[in-house]
């Protein structure tokens, strides 16, 4: 304290200048129009560049998190463009063209349209679709179903006007496929992880199967006619007993709007299950 006193002591002189030209400041500011004009401006000129200054400041030390966080959204922007591009590759094709190719593989064959009205389509559950075409309309259980993107899949159960369809997006589904212009087939399934891809199991390890190549119905049964368009190849991987291929593939049709299909009337289904039925028989004959 006493040093504050003696402080204040010495300088005493200095702090009563400085009082009396700070309050005659005052004075001529309050009572002088233009002296106090040029105060203020001055004044707000100056809050003005401090006021500046002090933003700047916070701008450029705001500079590094501000970048940092453009460089994460532009990384995950480009994240996002890469998976994009590559669900464009995987599900790329002529819609109208395989739709003609499906028209040319079932010349000759009876189509009964129909129209999708009641739709179960859910993933890592067992799917269903409605159609309004029955018994009444010739439609039988274990005909096939198709649309312009290809298979969709198996009558279940028909009643008079409606009919219960199978599609590829059952567990219990298993479609003999092949790969287009190659003598392999495998059958195709789905494993409930997503309701726009299948795969096929059981195709030979010395299938020369890739990327994009066209997976196709092989015709080894009485319900689809050889060549119907599946999807493609997505992916190529080691089956899980190692001595066979599993082919992920993109499926033609998107179930969750799928609205227009046609049911296949195989001409020669019925004397093909009759011939089966009777082979089957002479078998268990056989063996007893």
């Amino acid at each position: 304290m006493q040093v504050l006193l003696d402080f204040l002591r010495r300088y005493n002189y200095l702090f009563l200048f400085l009082i009396l030209e700070i309050f005659s400041i005052l004075m001529l500011v309050r009572f002088n129009r233009y002296q106090g004009y040029v105060w203020l401006t001055g004044a707000n000129e100056v809050a003005a560049s401090v006021n500046g200054a002090y933003t700047g400041a916070v701008a450029f030390t705001e500079l590094r998190e501000v970048n940092r966080s453009l460089t994460d959204a532009n990384i995950r922007l480009q994240q996002e463009n890469h998976a994009l591009r590559e669900a464009l590759a995987d599900t790329k094709y002529d819609t109208t063209y395989t739709h003609r190719r499906v028209l040319d593989e079932l010349q000759g064959y009876r189509l009964i349209p129909a129209r999708v009205v009641g739709n179960k389509i859910r993933v890592g559950a067992d799917n269903y679709l409605v159609i309004d075409r029955g018994s009444s309309d010739g439609v039988t259980a274990e005909m096939g179903v198709v649309s312009g993107g290809g298979v969709v899949g198996i009558v279940y159960l028909t009643g008079r006007h409606h009919s219960l369809v199978m599609p590829v997006t059952h567990s219990k589904s298993s479609i003999s496929c092949s790969v287009r212009g190659q003598n392999y087939f495998g059958y195709l399934q789905w494993d409930g992880s997503n309701t726009r891809t299948a795969y096929v199991a059981d195709v030979p390890r010395y299938a020369k199967a890739r990327k994009g190549q066209v997976i196709e119905t092989s015709g080894y049964s009485s319900v689809f006619p050889p060549g119907i368009f599946v999807g493609r190849i997505h992916k190529v991987s080691n089956a899980s007993d190692g001595q066979s291929y599993r082919l992920d593939v993109v499926l033609g049709n998107d179930f969750a709007s799928l609205r227009d299909v046609s049911v296949v009337a195989t001409p020669y289904k019925s004397e093909i299950d009759t011939l089966r039925r009777r082979a089957e028989f002479i078998d268990m004959n056989s063996e007893d």
